[in-house]
Order: structure tokens, then sequence, then C-alpha cells
């Protein structure tokens, strides 16, 4: 009681060192930098990313990218060649203008050559930036260059989509984060008994979330999946908290007269109740820290950071703004809309083998739905984008009009004899869906002896350590089919170079593949580790552990299984997150109720009443919870044009509504059929008999 009477004690001073906060909570937000490039979490020890450094230590290149032009004449190309030379951080511009450009007659390039960046009206330049792809710099680079090609132009390649993903994100993100305030708020108003309470809340809350994503400037920078779930997760996520604040205060108020008492004991009872709520959806969040794919702990961190200011929040800023405006809210109350659920509470209790068999009877199609889900994801980012974004559509010109639709680098020793280099390039010309390999060796032949191929062009395509290749292919990114090829054209290289290293999008992305199949695997197993342990300690039970997750986790079968039978494919990383965070954000109604059911039982209930007090009393928090949930992401997934987000958002609002429903109806009929497994597994209740006589619990209390 000491934490809370201090609380209570020195509430304006908390209110304006919270206040204060806010100054280096947004700066340090604004300082923080978005990373939209999700190869980035790729392990630093695999070769694509060890290429990747070598193509930029050796020969200054980073990004990437192609650019069709439609109806330019050649005078025309040549000129914006030189223009977009001359843009900062552009390494190399290569075209067939550029190439004819090198005192070298057209007539004696190969016609591999002309038709490799010729094709009826269009005409095609590659160029090399000296940055990475999703530098602050290339994306302005990447502007820059659309600017100077015009309408006629389109540009593709990694750089070009992650400057589309910033623009739409800081498009959106001001807009959704007022669609999920407004709806969150909306449900509070309805749901709870007070129409002023819901914005004491959201400025407590706000607050919270500011210093979390103030405090993120320590890590550097943030994925921007992260920033724009973080804020959004957490007002849904710790909403429950200040509503479990709000109504032990109002109940204190009926015993205590005294405000500033009432509030003490409230904060007390608050502290115990939400430290072992939020432990499990700490759990959660910090489960995604083992993946080794790095977004993971990336949205793990801040996301567990965040429940954990949610609760300091709580319980102190929280009780500090109801004291100060107690008066408005107080006069602003009024009855709630969720009626007495005693009457439901008795008709489920009373048909429970009716609910064990649907649990039955759901368990395997939901399982069968979820595992094919998994396998049906998909990891071409592109897809994430709306189909009218710049960098879709030059995609789109690119494979229309060059029948390219991804683009790999090789990098060879330099040391390798241009016989054999050329002998590899005419092997995997031969294998399924390669267009063409290009190389110095494509431009060297019998007419064109080497002495004559000017140094820029030498020392475009190698160092001293490397040659660079490039090797443009029909298949897309992330297709099986390019994965197969990919492993045909590996099986080639290490033939004549077994240092020689395969890279670009599609290689980096076929390891992100394979990463984050291994790695939902093992978050599963430790968020459902650590929250068995968790339940296990809390409930001092061996078997509620496995009667709570049983629960929680059929609702994320049902979640994730539907898209499968909806013919729906979901962006890879959310079958991963989601698994994680619907288990840990929802596992607090089972143990809710679960915890109200042992206190009836030890209290000498016999099982039925226990149940039914439990579900009865629990129903109201588990509403208010779940619709709270529900309505700060679903406005997010209807509103959002980027898939990733808004696949992770309707997913969200889904599971917590399916989680609500499981919870009040599953959980009472597995803990009526269990009841006797429960008693002799959990200290406490090991004396309690079958039959006991129910004793008058007093009046079921909307506790939460």
């Amino acid at each position: 009681m000491k934490f809370s009477n201090a609380v209570v004690k020195y509430r304006v001073p908390i209110l304006i060192v919270t206040l204060v906060l806010m100054v280096p909570a947004l700066l340090g937000m604004i300082g923080t930098r978005i990373n939209y490039d999700m190869l980035d979490y790729l392990p630093s020890d695999m070769e694509t990313v060890i290429g990747q450094e070598e193509l930029m230590n050796e020969f200054g290149k980073g990004a990437f990218s192609f650019i069709v032009m439609e109806d330019m004449p050649g005078k025309d190309i040549a000129a914006l060649a030189e223009e977009i030379k001359g843009i900062e951080h552009v390494d190399t511009v290569l075209c067939y203008e550029s190439l004819a450009d090198l005192s070298i007659p057209k007539e004696m390039l190969p016609d591999k050559i002309y038709s490799a960046f010729n094709n009826g009206n269009a005409t095609m330049m590659a160029v090399f930036f000296d940055s990475g792809t999703s530098e602050d710099v290339t994306m302005d680079a990447i502007r820059n260059v659309r600017a100077a090609a015009g309408k006629q132009a389109f540009v593709s390649g990694m750089s070009a989509l992650v400057t589309d993903l910033k623009d739409l994100c800081e498009k959106e993100e001001p807009i959704y984060v007022g669609i999920a305030v407004a709806l969150a708020c909306l449900a509070m108003m309805l749901f709870l008994d007070s129409w002023l309470v819901p914005f004491v809340f959201l400025a407590s809350i706000g607050m919270m979330i500011l210093l979390n994503l103030g405090t993120n400037y320590f890590m550097g920078e943030i994925s921007y999946i992260t920033k724009a779930l973080s804020a959004v997760l957490q007002l849904a996520v710790t909403m429950d908290y200040s509503i479990f604040l709000w109504h032990s205060y109002n109940e204190k108020l009926t015993t205590i007269d005294d405000h500033k008492e009432a509030m003490a004991e409230a904060i007390h009872e608050t502290l115990t109740s939400v430290l072992g709520s939020s432990v499990t959806t700490i759990a959660g969040f910090i489960a995604l820290c083992f993946m080794s794919f790095t977004l993971g702990a990336d949205l793990g961190i801040v996301m567990a950071k965040g429940v954990l200011l949610g609760v300091i929040g709580c319980v102190t800023v929280l009780p500090a703004l109801i004291l100060l405006l107690d008066k408005p809210l107080q006069a602003a109350k009024h009855r709630s809309l969720i009626p007495d659920m005693s009457g439901l509470a008795k008709g489920i209790t009373k048909v429970f083998p009716v609910f064990i068999a649907v649990f039955a009877i759901l368990l395997f199609p939901a399982y069968y739905g979820y595992s094919k889900t998994n396998d049906e994801v998909y990891y071409d980012l592109g897809e994430c984008l709306p189909e009218d974004i710049d960098y879709v559509i030059a995609n789109s010109k690119l494979r229309d009009n060059f029948d390219i639709a991804s683009t790999h680098m090789l990098l060879v020793d330099s040391d390798i004899s241009a016989k054999n280099v050329r002998s590899m390039m005419n092997e995997m010309e031969k294998v399924d869906g390669v267009k063409y390999v290009l190389g110095l060796e494509s431009v060297v032949g019998p007419l064109v002896p080497e002495e004559v191929i000017p140094d820029r062009l030498k020392e475009t395509l190698i160092s001293n350590k490397w040659e660079l290749v490039l090797v443009n292919s029909e298949y897309k990114v992330a297709s099986d089919a390019v994965n197969k090829q990919l492993d045909e054209l590996n099986v080639i290289l290490k033939k004549y170079d077994e240092g020689g290293m395969l890279i670009g999008e599609a290689p980096c992305t076929k390891d992100m593949i394979e990463t984050t199949g291994h790695d939902f695997k093992v978050v599963s197993a430790v968020s459902i580790l650590a929250i068995f342990v968790i339940i296990a300690v809390v409930e001092k039970s061996i078997s509620l552990p496995f009667i709570l997750i049983a629960v929680i986790e059929l609702a994320t079968f049902i979640n994730l299984g539907l898209p499968h039978y909806f013919g729906q494919s979901l962006p890879f990383i959310a079958p991963i997150c989601i698994s994680t965070i619907q288990l840990g954000a929802t596992v607090d109604y089972a143990i809710l109720m679960t915890t109200r059911y042992k206190s009836e039982r030890i209290g000498g209930a016999d099982k039925h009443s226990a149940v039914m007090t439990a579900l009865a009393t629990s129903i109201p928090s588990i509403i208010v919870s779940g619709m709270g949930l529900f309505a700060a992401t679903f406005g997010v997934a209807v509103y959002s044009d980027i898939d990733i987000i808004s696949s992770m958002c309707m997913l969200m609002a889904r599971g917590a509504v399916i989680s609500m429903v499981c919870v009040i109806f599953i959980l009472p009929a597995l803990l009526m059929l269990c009841d006797a497994l429960i008693r002799h597994t959990t200290l406490g209740m090991s004396g309690i008999s079958a039959d006991s006589t129910h004793r008058n619990s007093g009046k079921l209390l909307h506790s939460h």
C-alpha cells in the first residue's frame, strides 16, 4: 500500500513530470529512423547479406534499379542517362546508348546486347546507386530519378518499393491512428458506465504510447511494421488495465467515502491483478525475440516495452487524472449497456456438453486450415502494395516489355579466366526461366577485343576482387520457380567458383522464406511454453495451463485457418506474429474467468454454481476487453492500403472476437468437464469435494 498511497499523495507532481517527459519523448520519436526494407532483418551471417556488403565495399554499389522508357527517341534516352548520372548517389547508368557511345561501333556489339536494352517502343536502362537499398539518401535519389525521367519512364527495384512504401505509410499513419482512437473511444463509451472516462483513458494511454515511441530512439531504428502496429496494439492491449482500475475505484467508492483512500485501495488491487495479466502479454511479445529474422525482436522489444509502460501509466498517471477530474467523471456516469449476464451464464453451463462437442468438432478443421495457411503465405513484398502505385506499375512494364520479373547478381572471382566465365554464363542461360546473363564477357567477343573496352565500363563490372554479372529472370521473386532456378544457378556458380556469391532481391527473399519457416515453429513453441509456465505459477496448477491454452489455441487455429478456407494469402510475417500476439493478449480472458471459478470452488460452491458465477461476473469484462481490441484494430484493417498492416490488424480484430467467444462458451464447458482433474492437480483445491454446497457468495460483481 506504500506505493498506492504515494501515487495518491504525489498525483500532481506525477502529472507534471509526465507532461515534461512528453517533450523529449516527442523529439525521440521524430529522431527514430524508420526502416522500410524487410530484407534488412536477415541474419548477418547469410551469404546473400555478406554478398550485398561485398558489392558495396568492392564496387561502391548498393541499390539497383531498372528504368523502362516508352516511346522515347534515342537522343532523349542518351540525354536522360546523362541527367540521371548527375543525380546525387547515382553511381552508374548502363543502357544501350551508353555502351554504344563508348567508342565501340554499334554494329560490333552482339545482338543480345541490343535486345537486352530494347524491345519495340520500349528501352531499358540499369541504374546502380552508391548507397544501400533503403537508405534515406537512396530514397531521395529514387524521387529525383523519377522527377528527371518524367511520365514516360518507370522505375523498378527494391529501392523504388521502399520509397513508395514509406510515402504511403507516412500518408496513412496519422489517419489510421485517428481511426483506432475514435473507434476505441466509441467502444468504451458504449460499454463503460461514463461518457467522459474514455477520453481520460486515451489521454493516459496516449502519453505512454508517446513515451514508448520516444524511447525507441535508443534502438537506433525500428521497422515500419513496428511503428504502424505498436501504437494501435499498445492502445488495444493496455486499455484493459485502465478499465480494471476504473471498475475497482468505483467499487471501492461504495464502501469508502474518502475518494483518495478509495483510489489508493484501487491502485493496490489493480497492481496485483494487472501485473499477472500483463506478464502473459509481455511473454508473448518477448517470444518474438527468439526469431532469427530480427524483425521479430524489433516488434517484440517495442511491444513488450509498450505493455510495461502501459502498466506503469495505469497505476500512476491514470489515477492522478481520475482524481483531478473526479467530479465531472462522476457526473458523466451512465448505466452500462451490458445487461446482467446471470441468465446467459446459467444457459451456457446447463448445456455444457454441447460446447464440449463443438470444441471437439472444430479442432481438426481449424488446425488443418491453420497448417495450410502457413504454407500459403506470400513473401513478395511488392504484393503488399496497391496495384496503382508507381513501383507495381514499373514492375508490370518491365515484365510486359522485357519479360523480366526479377534480377539476380553474381559476384565471381575476378581471377577466373574470361573463357571460364563465358562458359559459366552460357550454362546459366540454359537454366529454365533465365532470360539472359550480362557481364563484361557479353560485350567482349570476336569483334570486340578487351583492349578497346573503356576503363569506365571495366570499373563498373570488375573490381580487384570480383567480377559483377547480371542474371535476368522471367520468374517472379518468392515464387517456387525462381527458388528452384536459384538452386540451379548456385550449383553452376560453385562449380566455377566455390567462393562466388549469388545476391539480389530473389536470393535474399529465398533466405527469408527458409529463415521464417524455422522461426514460426520456434516462436510458437517458446510463447506456449512461457505462457504455460506463467499460468501454472499464477493458478498454482498443472492442469489449468493445458485447458486455458487449448481454448486460446483453438481460437488462434480458427482465426489463422479461415484464410485457407476463404482462399486468401497472407503476408509471411502475419501468422508468426498473430499466433503469439493473440495467445498473449487474449489468454487474460481465460485467466480472469478461471481465477474466479477457483475462488468460488475454494469458497464452497459446487462446480456448476462456481462456473456459473465465474462466467456471469467475467462476461462484461471480457466483452469490454475483446471489443476494445477489436475496435482499435478493425478500422485500421479496413482503411490501410498496405496489405501487411491491413492483414495483421484484421487478424487481431477477428482474433479478439473469436477468443472472446471461445472463452465465454467453451472454457466453462471444459471447466465443468475437468473439474475433478483440476481439483486434484491444483494447490489448495485437493480437499474440495465434488458436490460442495454453494454458499451465498454475495452479489455478483462486474470485476475484471
